[in-house]
């Protein structure tokens, strides 16, 4: 139950996986703590002291990893000052990181059917229905697509993106 490789990528020994999607993606949000964060920021999370609290981790790593991801776009980093306090920052997610959100749910969805022996301990829901929602991969009708009736084809022009 693979995806068809097709056009020159058929033969494989003739094409390296070079500039690679999943791995440029993984190599922003390819960390468990990456992930976490985002987790948070989709929870509602926008301070330093409550990332760094809710996902378990040192203030050390959490401020490592909000700049690498405010740096790459994914966060936007705003200050905020209580009264009588010292300026702080949140960090809100950017269009970009609300990109992450199919990303978030899929491995959440994989999680509760394969990891977890009661499902899970969480539901996301349409509000308006109370119904849980899920990621699927879709043709243009909507309907589910499985792995065997994919195939990979070289992009028609070449696109780089700059970090």
């Amino acid at each position: 139950m693979a995806m068809k490789l097709g056009g020159p990528l058929a033969d494989r020994d003739e094409w390296r996986a070079t500039h690679c999607s999943v791995d440029l993606a993984l190599s922003v949000v390819g960390t468990r703590t990456a992930m976490l964060l985002l987790r948070e920021a989709f929870y509602g999370t926008t301070r330093f002291h409550d990332f760094a609290n809710r996902v378990g981790i040192t203030d050390a790593a959490a401020a490592g990893r909000l700049k690498e991801l405010a740096d790459i776009g994914v966060f936007e980093k705003r200050p905020y000052r209580e009264e009588g306090q010292r300026t702080r920052y949140e960090y809100l997610l950017t269009d970009m990181g609300r990109a992450l959100l199919p990303t978030l749910l899929a491995l959440m969805q994989w999680g509760d059917t394969y990891l977890q022996d009661d499902g899970g301990p969480l539901r996301v829901v349409e509000e308006s229905t109370g119904e849980p929602v899920r990621v699927q991969v879709c043709g243009p009708d909507g309907s589910e697509v499985p792995p065997e009736d994919l195939c990979v084809l070289p992009a028609r022009r070449s696109r780089s993106r700059t970090r």
